[in-house]
């Protein structure tokens, strides 16, 4: 080992081993890394051991030359792997299966277990299917456990059979907050034979959100589940040396601008400069002005703006997290003492460090913002939301809209005259009225963004309280929920006096999770989904999450904003997106006089003040005493204590065919030969386009599977939850709502055209007949393909139905991961090219070579309908050796399986 050395430091009397610079230091001005950068260095040195790590990986790191930036490979080793539900049950799944394959071919079953620290949240599955009412949360709770007690119980069996394998059982608060608040270490430590090595707290997720602990200075992101399940098998993350963009920060946030309003501002940006592979790391003289919490809301939308992380460094503004979250005095010491010794420390005279680019923001500039209405990085000020909703919605309607059609369409929002004859109108809650275009029908107080941040949560009950007041009240037709991210929130809200006038509006608490963000939001009440239907009404939602894709919230909603908890309540009073909430009143207080959102808006001094008062160490350490006990109905759960699975006969829990015609060798790379296009498709397209979280049709292809194997509609629950399953899942592909395939015009959602016979179809049974015909199948897509969230689904579920290849403009990290750890073969069309410019029509049929090792790109040959021969080359998006290693095998987890097999 050339660089390895360690040292001892002492912390609260106790010894640690932990990683030296010094052997590099003299060769290198380590000053110059990133702080992400100096993480990544440690964990190599500490694995130069293993033969996965060179000297020259640690070279190329220590040299840190921005000027020319090598495309070097290197490998991370996460201290531990954190998942949540939705994406843990299939990543559990997959293990069960492994354990199952090894034993087929030979081996010992519960070699199959976790290595590193695995720590899983139930936070998915609740849905907001009562709200407004006093006992939503106990209703919607025991409809979770009810719809989800086959995952549950699958999931305590993994807990009994895994080693390094914890759960926390639902209803104790979201991933990212219970990592935020109480998971993450910050300084890890590890029994290293008779001594204690402490090194960076580092992770992955199967959440792409993962990011959040960012705030904290802890470096992780997220990835797609396959690549986790090989992380906590001891596979590294292998990735190219990232480039790293500097965002300096000044100034200070103005007065009723929210750490909502600077998130948004500064996706916008860093989304329109380009930081997709790219770690982010923010400096500057504005930090000291930012809470954690504040940090951690910017490092939460990192997927939003595209980065693989957004980090900020360990300083005072830390350990003040770490103090009032009631951390251990001991690991706060440690964390103190480990970073400041190992030159991760970050203060005033701390050197500013040497970027690939930089961008810059005074934090003075920011004003209030919403984003919407389909993407979170397009920031609206909120003075011209109502303007650019109307110009939005124009776009979407023909001008000639027959004049009757035009009295319906908001103006002022001004409700439209009560007319029981129209389409609109509705009876609901003992009020009538008619539904106009811009009506909110949903706005959600949501975990994740938002709920780990205080003063946007007091801000909400404070405006609320205002609000009550002044004797304003939510338009009726408003579908109001409050899920935050911990228990935390509801108890300093309580105490503070806030939930009471939250509750008023119809902010009642629905559940500790995250529910209207990830598509969770339940159903709309009959009376305004029928509405909404009849008078094809464009209708909105505004919630203070970090995902507003197409048909992501609700399928009968066209429009949805990102907004702070505050502006959220404001929306829900004012009721229409067509209302200019920054000059029109909201409504009028008791005595007449219009209210404006200015008079009910909380001063900084206000939130402070309640703040300072009622959030403490000792709240966070009572709410976090049991956070791994359950309620009754969780710990009365039967389970097994197997070490190999006895797969029940169930719809939410099945086992996956990935591994049952493997060999103990991989197959050899052979040529893809008149392969159909399946789908073909434009920009933007996102892994909830591919594979959608949300509610499942009745007449889709996964609800026709549901309905015949006995599941009544009211019992489907979500594609999320059924992601054990592979039948229901691989149906679910391509099944969102907004889905436009080039290969139906005019249709949206599951619909396409077979090949060569025209025959139209959904999407899944197209891919069963390619599949009965011995056709591979294609995918088309456009730029930015796969962006959203790290949905191994996305990938899995093309798999399974037989795609082979996907050519696109461009790839978001993630996704291009997952298909390659499925054993599909991203292409990339050359700089210049896409499916336009080659005239590409989807009906063709296509013939690729068999790529090798370390080849960068491959001649496809495109035969027209008619006939006619095209070729072009296109580049091959494995990036990395392991990648390609991962790919021949047939899928990474083929790979760790064999690698069991061969170490046996």
């Amino acid at each position: 080992m050339k660089y390895q050395s360690f040292t001892t430091i002492e912390s609260s009397g106790n010894a640690y081993k932990a990683i030296s610079f010094d052997n590099l230091s003299e060769k290198y001005a380590l000053d110059r890394l990133p702080f992400c950068i100096k993480i990544l260095l440690e964990n190599l040195l500490r694995h130069e051991d293993k033969e996965f790590v060179s000297s020259d990986d640690i070279e190329q790191v220590a040299k840190w030359d921005t000027e020319n930036h090598a495309q070097h490979e290197i490998s991370f080793v996460p201290a531990r792997v954190i998942l949540q539900d939705f994406t843990g049950v299939p990543a559990i799944v997959d293990l069960a299966a492994m354990r199952d394959a090894i034993n087929k071919l030979g081996g010992d079953a519960q070699a199959i277990n976790p290595l590193n620290p695995v720590e899983l949240v139930i936070d998915h599955s609740v849905m907001v299917d009562h709200f407004g009412e006093e006992d939503a949360l106990e209703k919607n709770t025991d409809i979770e456990i009810q719809r989800n007690k086959e995952r549950y119980q699958f999931l305590k069996w993994g807990q009994s059979s895994f080693d390094n394998f914890k759960v926390v059982p639902p209803g104790r608060g979201i991933v990212h907050q219970v990592n935020l608040e109480y998971l993450a270490r910050c300084a890890f430590t590890k029994q290293d034979g008779n001594d204690t090595l402490v090194y960076p707290d580092t992770l992955v997720g199967t959440d792409s959100h993962t990011t959040m602990i960012n705030g904290l200075g802890v470096l992780g992101w997220g990835v797609g589940g396959i690549e986790a399940e090989a992380a906590m098998l001891g596979q590294p993350v292998t990735m190219l040396l990232p480039k790293v963009v500097g965002f300096r920060l000044s100034g200070e946030l103005p007065a009723g601008v929210t750490a909502t309003d600077m998130v948004l501002t500064i996706t916008q940006q860093l989304r329109q400069h380009g930081v997709v592979g790219k770690f982010v790391e923010f400096y500057g003289p504005g930090l000291k002005h930012l809470t954690t919490a504040d940090r951690a809301t910017i490092a939460n939308m990192a997927p939003e703006y595209g980065a693989t992380c957004g980090i900020f460094p360990i300083d005072d503004v830390a350990l003040d997290y770490l103090r009032l979250t009631g951390r251990d005095e001991a690991q706060i010491t440690l964390v103190e003492t480990y970073a400041k010794s190992s030159n991760l420390w970050h203060d005033d005279f701390t050197k500013d460090a040497q970027y690939h680019e930089t961008l810059e923001l005074n934090l003075n500039e920011v004003v209030p913002s919403i984003a919407g209405p389909k993407r979170p990085q397009d920031k609206i000020a909120l003075d011209n939301a109502a303007e650019a909703f109307n110009e939005w919605h124009k776009s979407l309607i023909d001008v000639q809209v027959i004049e009757e059609e035009a009295k319906f369409v908001a103006e002022g929002g001004v409700a439209p005259e009560i007319d029981e004859e129209h389409d609109s109108y509705v009876e609901f809650g003992g009020k009538k009225f008619n539904l106009e275009d811009g009506a909110i029908v949903i706005a959600a107080i949501t975990s994740c963004t938002n709920t780990s941040n205080a003063s946007v949560l007091i801000g909400a009950g404070l405006l609320a309280q205002k609000a009550v007041e002044k004797g304003l009240a939510r338009k009726p037709w408003v579908k109001t929920s409050l899920a935050p991210g911990s228990q935390v929130v509801t108890q300093y809200l309580e105490d503070a006096q806030l939930m009471d006038p939250l509750k008023a509006l119809g902010f009642n608490l629905v559940g500790y999770g995250c529910t209207t963000c990830i598509g969770n939001s339940g159903p709309l009440p009959d009376e305004i989904s029928s509405a909404i239907r009849k008078a094809k009404l464009t209708v909105t939602s505004v919630l203070s999450g970090n995902r507003n894709f197409e048909g992501r919230i609700h399928a009968d909603i066209a429009a949805n904003y990102l907004a702070s908890p505050p502006l959220v309540v404001a929306y829900a009073i004012a009721g229409n997106m067509n209302i200019d909430i920054t000059r029109e009143p909201l409504g009028t207080d008791d005595s007449g006089n219009p209210v404006y959102l200015k008079d009910i808006w909380p001063t900084k001094e206000e939130i402070d003040s309640r703040i300072a008062k009622y959030v403490s160490g000792d709240l966070f350490k009572e709410k976090y005493a049991d956070v791994f006990k359950g309620n009754g109905v969780w710990n009365d759960l039967p389970v097994s204590k197997t070490s190999v699975y006895d797969w029940p006969d169930s719809t939410y829990i099945k086992h996956p065919p990935f591994f049952q015609t493997m060999g103990s060798t991989p197959e050899v790379l052979t040529s893809i030969e008149n392969a159909r296009c399946l789908v073909k498709v434009g920009d933007s397209i996102t892994t909830d386009h591919i594979s959608p979280a949300g509610s499942i049709a009745p007449n889709s292809p996964a609800g026709l599977y549901l309905q015949e194997n006995g599941i009544d509609v009211k019992d489907f629950n979500s594609y999320g939850s059924r992601r054990g399953n592979h039948e229901v899942m691989m149906r679910g592909t391509f099944a969102n709502v907004r889905l436009k395939n080039h290969l139906a015009p005019g249709t949206t959602g599951s619909a396409t055209t077979h090949f060569p016979s025209g025959d139209a179809m959904s999407i899944f049974d197209a891919a069963m007949r390619y599949k009965e015909e011995g056709t591979p199948a294609i995918v088309i897509g456009g730029k930015e393909y796969g962006t959203g969230s790290s949905r191994d689904w996305a990938a899995k579920g093309p798999s399974l139905m037989g795609v082979k290849v996907v050519f696109a403009e461009s790839y978001e990290r993630i996704h291009r991961s997952n298909l390659i750890g499925m054993g599909i073969l991203p292409l990339q069309f050359k700089s210049g090219d896409s499916a336009e410019s080659l005239n590409i029509k989807g009906n063709e049929t296509f013939s690729i070579d068999a790529i090798e090792r370390g080849q960068k790109d491959v001649q496809v040959k495109m035969t027209s309908f008619e006939g006619e021969t095209t070729k072009f080359m296109m580049d091959i998006r494995i990036d990395t050796s392991n990648e390609f290693t991962y790919f021949e095998h047939g899928g990474i987890l083929h790979y760790v399986i064999r690698e069991y097999l061969k170490h046996a």
